[in-house]
């Protein structure tokens, strides 16, 4: 992706976001100047991956297949105390996010406003293929069930509970508007707890044909020369 195309994402998500009326933490709108200049004081943003995520799933067609994350909140699996996790997600009409599961986290996604969300189910097997049995989740602690594949709505202020290895693609419903999305998970590891069920890029490769507007979470390292995404090792200095 265009560092440039970056850009435009992370304003138009901001603008959305502003619409929905929820607040982002302070360093969500930081430049790159003054990450410099607070990153001595970061170390737990830097170790469990805080902040702005885009990804185009390695297709190169952002806008129907892609995804706006923020991650809010997080801890380190089994190197810090802290074992949840929260994000927010922009969702844009018929824009996939393709079917993969986790097999450490279990999640709650909740439609926060704007559009409806729109879910298709599988259970997977021993070998990580998609089950046709039917699927039994709880959607704000009612139990639903549906079958295999079956889309399952989210209207604005339903949540749904995903489980470990069901798999699960979604988007916004087309008609409906932008889907303003919350999760909230056990500890969230995107470098090794994502099963895709079809090979997909999770974080892309950048051209820099402009500088960043915002830093993304693969910024960090590169660009503020901190310790990699994971690497507990600053946090006690």
């Amino acid at each position: 992706m265009k560092r440039s195309e970056i850009n435009d994402i992370i304003r138009n998500a901001e603008n959305f976001i502003a619409e929905m009326n929820f607040a982002l933490p302070v360093w969500a709108s930081w430049t790159e100047s003054d990450w410099m200049e607070n990153k001595h004081a970061c170390h737990e943003i830097f170790a469990a991956g805080l902040g702005w995520d885009i990804t185009d799933f390695g297709s190169s067609r952002f806008s129907e297949k892609g995804l706006v994350l923020i991650t809010l909140r997080n801890g380190v699996l089994g190197k810090t105390k802290k074992e949840y996790a929260e994000k927010i997600m922009v969702v844009d009409e018929n824009q996939e996010t393709p079917l993969h599961f986790h097999y450490h986290k279990m999640e709650d996604i909740i439609n926060r406003g704007g559009g409806n969300l729109v879910f298709e189910l599988y259970l997977s097997t021993d070998e990580e293929q998609r089950s046709q049995e039917p699927v039994t989740v709880s959607i704000d602690g009612i139990t639903k069930k549906f079958n295999a594949g079956e889309p399952c709505i989210l209207k604005p202020g339903m949540s749904m509970s995903l489980e470990q290895g069901m798999y699960h693609r979604f988007y916004a419903e087309s008609g409906t508007g932008t889907v303003l999305a919350g999760e909230v998970s056990m500890v969230n590891d995107d470098a090794g707890d994502n099963r895709f069920f079809e090979s997909a890029g999770r974080f892309p490769e950048i051209e820099e044909d402009e500088a960043p507007y915002r830093l993304l979470v693969g910024d960090y390292a590169v660009r503020l020369g901190v310790p990699p995404i994971g690497n507990t090792s600053a946090l006690c200095n």
